[in-house]
Formats: C-alpha cells, sequence, structure tokens
C-alpha cells in the first residue's frame, strides 16, 4: 500500500516532536526541580546568615525557649554534634497547631494530620558560648505544587506547540507541493496521440520548476518520435499497396495459366495466401494510423443488435466451414453513440477472432445485456495471456490466421470511443466483452 509523501513527512514530524517531547518532558521536570532544591537551599543559607548577623549577638540561652515558641520556620535545638552544615529533605505531619516529626509517636491527632515535605538545614552554632543547632526549614509543598503547575504549563504549551505545527506543516507542504501534483496530473491526463499541447502551471520554486522543464523535454521529445514512426507506418503502408496490388495480379495471372503444373500450384497458392494476409496486415496499418488521426470523428446512434446481425450474414460462410453453431442471447437493444464505420470494424474483428481461434464443431454465444456485448466461443482449453492479448502484432496461440493486430485494433477503437473491452476465461469458454457507455 503506497502512501503519500506529504503524509510520511508529517508522520516524521509528529514521531520525532513525540520523542523530543518524551525526552525533554521527564529532564526538564527535574531539572526545575534540581533549580528550586538549589534555590531553596540557598534561602536556608541566608536565613541562616541572617540569623547569626543579627539575631544570635543579642540571644540568651534563657530566650531560647521564646524564641522556639515564635518561630516556626527558625528554631534553635540541643546540639547534635554536627562539624559543619547539613542540608536534607525531611517529611513532617502538620496540622492544628502541632507539628511532629514523622519517626515520633502516634496518636490520634497526629494521624489525621498530613504528611508534607521540607527542605531542612542543621547547623552547628554557639549561644552565649554553649553549642546548640540551628535548624531551618521551608515546606516544599508550595513548591511541589508550583512545579506541577509549570508542567502542566508545559506539557499544554508542547501540546499546542505539536497540533500547530500540525497544521502549520500540512498547510506550508500543501501550497509547497501543490505544483508538483498539478505537474502529475497534467502527465496523467495527457496522450500522446490526441496531438494535445501539454501545459505545466509556472512555479517560483526552483526544483519544480526544473521538473516541468524536463518532463516538457523529454515529451516533446517522445512526441517528435511517435509522429516520426506514424508517419513512416502510413507512409510505407500506402506505398507497399501499389506493388502489393501488382504482385497479387501476377499470382492470379500464373494460377490462371492453363500449363502450370500441379507442383507450381500448390506454390502459388501458398504465395496468394501470403499475399492475402499482407494485403489485410497493409489495410490493418492505415486503419491504425487513420485512427490515430482522428478521421473517424462523424458519430451517430447505433444499434449494437443490427450491426452484429449484419456482420453475422457476412461470416455464417466461414462459420459453417468449422460447423461453428453460433447463438444469440438477450434480447436487450444496446445503443450506442459512435463512428458507423469503427463501429462495424471492432465488431468483425471479435466475430472474426471467435470463428479463426475456435475449434470444429465449436460453439459461439452473443449475450447482449444493459450497455454490454459479450462474445463468448469454445477453443484452446487454457486462458489467453491478458497481458499481450491486446498488443499488436502478439499471437497468444500457435493458429497462424491473423496477423496480430485484429484485437489491437478493437483495444483502439474502444479506447477511442471510452469503452472498456475484457477478456475472462471460465469452465473452457472464452469471454470477449465490450462495456460501452
Amino acid at each position: 500500500m503506497s502512501n503519500k509523501l506529504l503524509h510520511k513527512t508529517q508522520r516524521v514530524y509528529l514521531v520525532f516532536s513525540l520523542a523530543i517531547f518524551i525526552i525533554v518532558a521527564p529532564l526538564f521536570y527535574f531539572i526545575t526541580e534540581k533549580l528550586y532544591i538549589a534555590n531553596t537551599d540557598e534561602t536556608l543559607m541566608l536565613y541562616k546568615k541572617e540569623f547569626l548577623d543579627h539575631a544570635v549577638p543579642k540571644l540568651k540561652i534563657s530566650d531560647i525557649p521564646v524564641w522556639n515558641k515564635f518561630n516556626n520556620s527558625i528554631k534553635i535545638e540541643g546540639t547534635k554534634g554536627l562539624k559543619k552544615d547539613t542540608l536534607f529533605s525531611a517529611f513532617y505531619f502538620v496540622g492544628g497547631k502541632q507539628e511532629n516529626k514523622e519517626f515520633g509517636e502516634f496518636n490520634g491527632e497526629q494521624q489525621e494530620q498530613e504528611k508534607e515535605a521540607y527542605r531542612e538545614l542543621n547547623s552547628p552554632i554557639h549561644v552565649e558560648g554553649k553549642p546548640y543547632t540551628l535548624v531551618a526549614k521551608i515546606n516544599l509543598v508550595e513548591s511541589n505544587d508550583l512545579m506541577m503547575n509549570i508542567a502542566l504549563l508545559f506539557l499544554i504549551l508542547i501540546i499546542l506547540m505539536l497540533v500547530g505545527l500540525f497544521f502549520i506543516t500540512r498547510k506550508l507542504s500543501t501550497n509547497l507541493w501543490k505544483p508538483f501534483y498539478e505537474t502529475l496530473e497534467t502527465i496523467e491526463l495527457f496522450e500522446i496521440d490526441k496531438n494535445k499541447p501539454l501545459q505545466f502551471s509556472t512555479t517560483n520554486i526552483e526544483e519544480f520548476s526544473r521538473l516541468n522543464k524536463s518532463i516538457g523535454k523529454l515529451i516533446k521529445k517522445n512526441i517528435t518520435i511517435f509522429e516520426n514512426q506514424r508517419e513512416f507506418v502510413e507512409n510505407a503502408a500506402h506505398e507497399l499497396q501499389t506493388p502489393i496490388a501488382i504482385f497479387q495480379a501476377k499470382i492470379d495471372t500464373l494460377i490462371q495459366r492453363s500449363d502450370v503444373t500441379e507442383g507450381q500450384s500448390e506454390i502459388l497458392g501458398s504465395l496468394n495466401d501470403s499475399i492475402s494476409r499482407l494485403v489485410r496486415l497493409n489495410k490493418n496499418l492505415l486503419l491504425l494510423s487513420k485512427i490515430n488521426h482522428n478521421i473517424f470523428n462523424e458519430t451517430t446512434q447505433l444499434s449494437i443488435n443490427e450491426l452484429i446481425q449484419n456482420q453475422l450474414d457476412f461470416f455464417t460462410e466461414q462459420a459453417h466451414q468449422k460447423n461453428i453453431q453460433i447463438e444469440k442471447r438477450g434480447d436487450i437493444d444496446v445503443k450506442v453513440i459512435a463512428n458507423t464505420g469503427l463501429t462495424e470494424i471492432l465488431l468483425r474483428n471479435l466475430l472474426l477472432n471467435a470463428i479463426q481461434h475456435n475449434v470444429q464443431n465449436g460453439r459461439i454465444y452473443i449475450r447482449f445485456t444493459e450497455n454490454k456485448l459479450t462474445i463468448v466461443n469454445t477453443g484452446t482449453h487454457k486462458a489467453l495471456s491478458q497481458e499481450k492479448l491486446f498488443s499488436r502484432f502478439s499471437k497468444t496461440h500457435a493458429s497462424k490466421q491473423g496477423n496480430g493486430l485484429g484485437l489491437a485494433i478493437v483495444k483502439k477503437i474502444a479506447d477511442l470511443n471510452h469503452w472498456m473491452v475484457s477478456y475472462t476465461f471460465s469452465n473452457n469458454l472464452h469471454f470477449f466483452s465490450v462495456q460501452f457507455q
């Protein structure tokens, strides 16, 4: 299953953005947390400095209980034998008027209290020459809430950025790739045998402009080659008409001579068959050339049923030679608007194909359905190669009859009228169908 280039580009952008988000989001959270902790530690050290500079010189040992009573963030406790400042995180139960450490004894009141995170500084100090420990702490709950809000804001911004990037990329890519899709559509609609000028839309994008110029040159060169080949085939077919006619006349004259021996007669008969095939080949080449030049442009309403009947009147003798039974099924009168001559050629080639490549005592069924004609015939007990079936000079069976242009002409006429010609094989029967518009 193929995917559009634009979708693949957007998918790469989306995967890359999600990968960056998955990596950056937790990294952003941890870096923010580290920065906040570092800032908190600086605040605690500032508390200590202010305490040592302003409070300790005036503080007496008898004032410590009063200090602790009115200061929740900075307390003075007994010495803990610390040699230097210690910073750490701790959890405390906080509620009502009490504040207790997690590892204390729990009573009913303590169980109802909330456990909150703190950042704590323990620092050795001296009050009136005696060692104490300064305990300063800052509640981290507010910082967690702040970090969660920052993380949420970050998430919202990232989502908005991804959504915006998606739509902007989609809109921008659509506009940027518009000349490419216009060029692609122009190429898809181009038919080398229609003689329609190829026009690409102008663009200021250098790569697409170069692409249009390169494709234009390539198609122009191929049109020239195609026109030369078509002109050569047409000229060759015209030039061959006269020598072929002379050659056939000479053969007919020799056949009618009374002094021709039996062996010579066989050789002349074989030559006459070959020249007849050459005449048919030359006519078919001329027909293809005329179709390519849109000479058959007059159309009228036709009845496929009537045209088939006219063709059957012509091919009845050939069918009887192989004892082929022809049966028509369906009473629907299929009407089309097309050129009479080309439609007759299409039907004639289909019937001739069904007769020539049939078997002795075979069958041909002609079915008329809604806007569809199907000719079914017996024949070889295997399917024909559909890849080569409608190609020029392609013979998919061992029969020496025909020149390999009959079904190619059928396909060409069907394409000219926008009909659909198809082939299927089922139950040892060959089905050739033409779906009319």
